[in-house]
């Protein structure tokens, strides 16, 4: 006969079996329901946001198709990967995006640099850069293609792709996938897409917002709102843990010489222009620039050129610290 502790003995023993054998189902079911449900892809939302202020300077976001700008770019890369950006993707520095104070997200944009020649599109889906002589913070993989990684900092152009970045806010404003449009973007005789097919409540989500050239026809494949095929399949390029990078493509131009001047102010009348000229000279020698846009006269008060993206920072930092809130750093 057993004594009371052995059958007590046996008792715990008979619990704990049915303990880890019902952890182990827990555990079990756990990791089936992870394989059943993967974690979401990053997918972010059509977004302008507010006016908001950096370091005592007003940025007002714009739904604009039309910007061009001259200055110096930056770039961003470890310290945020994997963080979410503004409109709610997660930022990977190994893809083609970037990060601009006011376009609307998302926009495809060409970036130049006046530097080398080298040219690329890349992807806004992020506010920033917020050092205050900078005009848009590309990622590292960008950068890179540019030739300016190294460097830090480069001489550019940036040109909203109007019909393209239409296409692409229509498409995230219908709450489908942008990402890799800008690899389709930048592939070897990519040629502008036609206007995107409304996706119906019955249709698949798209799995890859491309426009791709179809062999068949030679001709661009729009924004579909039907699942599409593996961007491997049409893009050159690798993959690395899962995840499909482009090969470098990039065009260049012609290398045409640029300066770098510190812009105080843009005026309408001529004598306000004149006035703030003539009261910058301790800080340095300014000049008026009149232009000419849209049928306007303008006159802008610049210090400069200066030889180098250092100088221009230190300049820019006397005019902030002097009152010229709006100073801005320009190349031309």
């Amino acid at each position: 006969m057993l004594s009371h502790n052995n059958i007590r003995s046996l008792f715990f023993l008979f619990a704990s079996v049915l303990l880890i054998s019902g952890c182990s189902e827990i555990q079990f079911a756990s990791h089936v329901a992870k394989s059943i449900n993967p974690p979401p892809k990053s997918q972010g939302t059509f977004k302008v946001g507010s006016p908001y202020k950096i370091d005592g300077k007003m940025y007002y976001p714009t739904e604009s198709y039309t910007l061009v700008e001259t200055g110096i770019a930056s770039w961003y890369g470890p310290q945020f990967h994997g963080k979410q950006t503004a409109n709610g993707e997660i930022f990977d520095m190994n893809e083609l995006t970037a990060a601009h104070r006011t376009l609307q997200m998302p926009s495809l944009v060409r970036v130049t640099n006046l530097e080398n020649g080298r040219s690329l599109i890349v992807r806004v889906n992020d506010r920033g850069p917020y050092a205050r002589g900078r005009i848009i913070d590309l990622s590292k993989r960008a950068a890179d293609l540019l030739g300016f990684k190294n460097k830090g900092t480069a001489k550019v152009r940036l040109q909203v792709l109007r019909e393209e970045s239409m296409k692409i806010a229509q498409a995230a404003k219908s709450g489908r996938d942008t990402s890799g449009f800008e690899i389709a973007a930048n592939k070897k005789g990519y040629l502008a897409t036609p206007e995107p097919t409304p996706a119906t409540a019955s249709q698949p989500p798209a799995t890859y917002q491309t426009a791709a050239v179809t062999p068949e026809t030679g001709k661009t494949a729009g924004l579909q709102g039907v699942q599409k095929e593996p961007l491997q399949s049409v893009i050159p390029g690798h993959t690395r843990n899962g995840q499909f990078y482009p090969d470098p493509v990039i065009t260049e131009e012609a290398v045409t010489p640029s300066n770098i001047y510190v812009q105080a102010g843009s005026f309408s009348v001529h004598d306000n222009a004149v006035n703030l000229r003539n009261s910058l000279e301790p800080v340095g020698r300014a000049g008026v620039y009149p232009v000419e846009i849209n049928g306007q006269h303008f006159y802008r008060v610049r210090l400069g050129p200066v030889s180098s993206v250092d100088q221009a920072d230190e300049l820019l930092a006397r005019l902030v610290n002097t009152g010229h809130q709006d100073a801005i750093i320009v190349v031309e």
